[in-house]
């Protein structure tokens, strides 16, 4: 019998301790995968997804900003950066081919972008959406969606369009209304490789972005190319500092065209947030507000004795002027001594509430931010000279805006409105979501006052300091000014504001002309320097094919106070293509052709007024083509123009005759010209 040696046999207790521990590390593990896929499952899940998926935000166009007639000046254009990863590429002779082909590239520089050299370069410029077609699931080749602001018409508005600085509007519309123009972004995923790299072709839209709303505007490029023109030239003209031309409805508070240029910049808001001494052309409503209370009348006398008058220590001084004369003839003239001396008729209570009446002191509430409202001070803080100061437009400073509104109030029979930069907001779809109507803000002065200061105004024009804004047949009201620039380093040394405010036809207003310049050298006379802007702004507002002009009561008003041969020559100009030389008394060409209303609707240039006056078309080729629409308009041309560049040419061809009204097609030269 064979016995076995139970001291090589295992204990039972090893055995039970070493089944414990394979339970125990049994346990351990379905602990840990229930941990995983149970309870640590979504969060494991959305670790997984971000190292093969990337989750990106597509950023959403943002809207539009338009004219009055739906010109574009404002839009967002999407572009691409190119990017080349050298190290990724399969082809890279065959990627340099494409990269000639899609990106107009030179073939030396399509290679240096496949070098492998550098596993990383970007192709320098941007490029248009169609090369997304020819590039996309390039492997290798990597694309970056860009959305980049472009205005159209360069910075012929951007003063009161604004910019986008990091996404975000800044100044003018684009800061006040970005909420509606911002849009809402979208979500998109991109399938990425074991070593993070994107897969190309693998992109897919989770949530579309939509496009912002479009904001309407009230300007009219026109009339803002015609008031950027006509100040520009000025400048060069007088050798000033800078300058601002304002032009509004009176009817309806409207902006038509809005231009300040400072230090060469015309990117600035001056007519908003620069406010200034006014001078003379405060004196207006000096007198309307004496009138509305029955302190005077105009034909009522002031002794302007020589010329001079003391007042607490202070000398006022005339130009020309002694003597008595009526106030109409004091607010003709401008004479200073005599509309000071006639507002001593008011109470220091009284000549407060006629200004502030008329919106000075006060920000308009103008729909774009930096506004401010200038400085009007309260009786209690006048000094003895603050009466006489005031009335001949010092001791108060007010922006151009404030000025041109309260020149509309003159204009329209008395009522002060609300001033409108946007005529409405669209949302994506282009349906109307908030309009903004005209406002009335309150009745300043009776019609009747308008109407009798409206009348002296025209004899400033025509017989007055504004002689040179005046228009021939149409009369015009306004009124010049004068005022030393006053700085805190310089005192009122700093040179000189000539100023012009008018309005016309003056019978029945439809715009409201406002210039100022600064610091210009030798002439600084509002009369002398500033008018003559106005005229110019005037006549091209006339000139022009498309206008917010009524032309159809500008022909009444022409018939209305023109003698019988001119009114004869309007009326024939308006029915006929090839009227005969008309008679010296009748209307410069200009003036004519704003009568007419044979206009053509298809845009095609040809004469509606005939070959007399015609003018040839000037060559303009080689420049830019703002550059040259400016040359045409301030011609009298209308101009159209497919996008910005150099010119190729004009259609009509350089040297046609043509008349004032008719239209010039800008030939643009293309990239793809090149």
């Amino acid at each position: 019998m064979i016995q076995r040696d139970s001291s090589r046999r295992p204990a039972a207790w090893r055995r039970r301790l070493l089944l414990s521990a394979w339970m125990a590390c049994a346990v351990v593990i379905c602990a840990r995968a229930v941990q995983v896929q149970v309870v640590q499952a979504a969060e494991w899940r959305a670790l997984a997804e971000s190292q093969h998926m990337m989750d990106k935000v597509v950023v959403a166009p943002r809207g539009s900003v338009l004219d009055r007639d739906g010109a574009v000046l404002a839009v967002s254009r999407e572009t691409y950066r190119v990017s080349v990863a050298s190290n990724e590429l399969q082809d890279a002779e065959a990627a340099a081919k494409l990269l000639e082909e899609t990106l107009d590239l030179t073939p030396r520089k399509a290679r240096e972008m496949v070098s492998p050299e550098r596993r990383w370069r970007v192709v320098p410029g941007r490029f248009p959406p169609t090369v997304r077609d020819q590039l996309a699931g390039v492997r290798g080749i990597h694309l970056e969606r860009e959305l980049v602001r472009h205005h159209p018409y360069g910075d012929l508005a951007t003063g009161a369009v604004g910019v986008i600085l990091d996404d975000v509007g800044q100044g003018g519309v684009e800061q006040a209304f970005d909420e509606q123009l911002r849009g809402r972004p979208g979500r998109e995923v991109v399938a990425r490789d074991n070593v993070g790299r994107p897969i190309p072709g693998e992109t897919f839209m989770v949530e579309a972005p939509r496009s912002g709303g479009q904001v309407v505007l009230t300007l009219d490029l026109d009339m803002q190319e015609i008031a950027r023109q006509a100040l520009e030239e000025a400048i060069e003209t007088s050798q000033a500092k800078g300058g601002d031309v304002l032009i509004t409805d009176p009817r309806t508070g409207e902006i038509l065209a809005m231009v300040s240029i400072h230090e060469g910049k015309a990117t600035a808001l001056g007519v908003v947030n620069t406010p200034y001494e006014p001078g003379s052309t405060l004196k207006p409503f000096t007198v309307a507000g004496l009138l509305e209370r029955d302190a005077v009348s105009l034909a009522d006398t002031v002794d302007l004795g020589n010329g001079t008058w003391a007042v607490a220590g202070r000398v006022i001084r005339d130009v020309k002027g002694s003597g008595r004369m009526t106030i109409a003839d004091a607010l003709r003239i401008s004479s200073n001594v005599g509309i000071a001396k006639a507002a001593q008729a008011f109470t220091p209570g009284q000549q407060y509430e006629t200004l502030r009446d008329f919106g000075f002191g006060l920000p308009t509430g103008i729909e774009i931010p930096g506004e401010v409202g200038g400085l009007l001070r309260r009786p209690d803080r006048w000094s003895k000279q603050s009466a006489a100061s005031l009335a001949i437009g010092y001791e108060i400073s007010v922006t151009p805006l404030q000025m041109a509104m309260a020149y509309g109030a003159l204009a329209n029979g008395g009522l002060l409105m609300q001033p409108r930069l946007v005529k409405e907001v669209r949302d994506a779809d282009g349906r109307v979501v908030q309009r903004f109507e005209p406002q009335v803000l309150r009745r300043v002065i009776s019609e009747r006052v308008a109407r009798s200061v409206s009348r002296v105004l025209v004899d400033v024009v025509e017989d007055g300091t504004g002689t040179a804004a005046g228009l021939g047949v149409f009369k015009v009201a306004g009124k010049t000014g004068t005022t030393r620039a006053y700085t805190a380093e310089k005192g009122y040394g700093g040179g000189h504001y000539p100023t012009f405010v008018g309005f016309f036809p003056a019978e029945d207003p439809q715009l409201v002309v406002f210039v100022k310049l600064a610091s210009p050298k030798g002439a600084y006379y509002g009369g002398a320097v500033a008018a003559p802007v106005t005229r110019a702004t005037m006549e091209a507002a006339l000139a022009a094919r498309a206008t917010p002009l009524d032309r159809g009561q500008l022909l009444r008003s022409v018939r209305s106070t023109v003698s019988p041969p001119a009114r004869s020559a309007a009326r024939f100009a308006s029915r006929t293509i090839d009227p005969p030389a008309p008679p010296a008394e009748t209307l410069p060409e200009a003036v004519l052709a704003a009568a007419s209303t044979d206009y053509p609707s298809d845009g095609n240039a040809r004469a509606t007024l005939g070959p007399a006056g015609a003018i040839p078309v000037p060559d303009v080729q080689g420049l830019p083509a703002r550059v040259a629409a400016r040359r045409l308009h301030g011609m009298g041309f209308r101009v159209q123009q497919d996008g910005a560049g150099s010119i190729l040419g004009t259609f009509p061809a350089a040297g046609t005759p043509l008349l004032p009204g008719d239209t010039v097609l800008l030939k643009v030269k293309r990239r793809s010209d090149d």
